[in-house]
């Protein structure tokens, strides 16, 4: 059998197929959605698989608008839509239409007003009964599945460890049987799309450069698509998770924002009204900036952001003054029993991270920062010297500093956004790339 693969960037165009077959090759049958009832076994088909490069943002085009207001209004009235839309109240007519006959949206028959007539005057909401779609954050170490439903919640999730395999097409491999047997527990409904968010740079067609995981030019995108038979997206985690804050945050639709990310990476991205700058590069490497002054931490000496404050430095840190500690959570956990030097480790990284957050922002301003990640969420108690550290320069005085909503989830939201991004942004055309 042979495979189509149709390179998909909705940043600058419409999807349009790339149609090229070799001689003798079967006709295309389009897109064949995940069969969840025979999850774990091999297609029967050959699938178009079509990898798609997310926008990131809060989409302007019409229908991207309606989705939205009935997501986090509905159930709404077309004449509200319009009002609170800017849209033309025929506009948001022909959008209900074609998101009803699609099933994106459904009427509410038994929210009509008495003695209303016609269908203008039944609500609208968005149906999340029928369709998910499913997240994979790949990490260094953990890789979390999850399915979403229309709404960005998590209806399900697991964590398994990134399988280690001589090749990334064998370590893909596996994540997607992983991945497919996962999605087989919602026979009933239609899993439309994927979304993967991993570190380092995201190229084209869903190849990414991971240095940490020792991977350049993995095909990501095309394995995961041929694993499970539906489109797919691929972006730089730090990425996903300011586009997850977005979602979280829509009406944050103006001004800046700066993200910054810390767990067994570090990583920053930005978003400006409304989108997520993705830079031709690549995103924003900054784990070998100076991590300046420690104490406990960094005991080889390496001088870097990334080595000193990841997971993987707590724990060298930790072991390296003398505390028996197999992971970062054991260093919480004497950390909670008033142990003084785990105390001081985990004190020490917050205040490398704010000096490290703070220059960042400096250069940047942006109006408002976001720390996101488990080296924030999982030690609360610290967030004050953060802060402190964040604040040190007088441009930051005013600046607002939060944690992100996501909490210790934040992996789970970023593969989510992506999964969902491209129904987001062009809900009509995504669909009919999975018809």
């Amino acid at each position: 059998m042979t495979t189509s693969i149709n390179h998909l960037n909705t940043r600058t165009r419409r999807p349009a197929a790339v149609r090229p077959r070799p001689t003798g090759a079967r006709p295309r049958l389009g897109v064949r959605p995940l069969a969840m009832g025979s999850a774990v076994g091999p297609l029967t088909r050959t699938p178009i698989i079509h990898i798609a490069t997310p926008q990131l943002h809060l989409s302007t085009k019409p229908s991207a608008v309606v989705l939205r207001i009935a997501r986090l209004q509905g159930p709404i009235f077309r004449d509200d839509a319009a009002a609170q839309s800017g849209l033309s109240i025929s506009t948001v007519n022909r959008q209900v239409s074609a998101l009803l006959k699609a099933g994106l949206l459904r009427e509410r028959a038994d929210l009509a007003p008495a003695g209303a007539i016609g269908r203008p005057r039944l609500p609208f909401e968005l149906n999340s009964s029928e369709f998910l779609t499913l997240g994979l954050h790949i990490g260094l170490k953990v890789t979390s599945i999850t399915t979403h439903d229309l709404f960005h919640r998590v209806v399900g999730a697991i964590q398994i460890p990134t399988p280690v395999a001589d090749t990334p097409e064998q370590t893909l491999a596996a994540i997607g049987v992983s991945a497919r047997r996962f999605a087989s527990r919602w026979p009933n409904q239609r899993i439309l799309w994927t979304g993967v968010a991993i570190g380092g740079r995201v190229n084209d067609g869903g190849l990414v450069d991971h240095p940490r995981l020792g991977w350049t030019q993995a095909p990501v995108g095309p394995v995961l698509a041929q694993a499970l038979g539906i489109p797919v997206s691929v972006a730089s985690h730090v990425e996903a998770m300011a586009a997850a804050e977005l979602l979280v945050n829509p009406d944050d639709d103006t001004g800046s924002f700066m993200y910054f990310y810390a767990r067994e990476m570090v990583g920053v991205a930005f978003t400006v009204e409304g989108s997520v700058y993705s830079p031709t590069a690549g995103p924003p490497v900054i784990g070998h900036f100076p991590a300046g002054p420690t104490t406990l931490l960094d005991p080889t000496t390496t001088g870097q952001l990334e080595p000193a404050v990841s997971d993987t430095g707590i724990v060298a840190a930790a072991r390296a003054a003398g505390l028996t500690v197999e992971t970062v959570d054991d260093v919480h956990a004497a950390a909670a029993a008033d142990d003084p030097t785990a105390t001081a480790i985990l004190l020490e990284r917050a205040e490398v991270l704010g000096r490290a957050v703070s220059l960042i922002a400096d250069v940047f301003n942006p109006d408002h920062v976001i720390l996101g990640g488990q080296a924030f969420t999982d030690s609360p108690s610290t967030l004050p010297a953060v802060a402190r550290a964040v604040r040190a320069t007088p441009a930051a005085l005013h600046r607002d500093v939060r944690v992100t909503r996501a909490g210790a989830t934040v992996q789970q939201q970023a593969a989510g956004a992506v999964s969902l991004d491209a129904i987001y942004s062009d809900p009509l055309e995504a669909l009919a790339l999975t018809a």
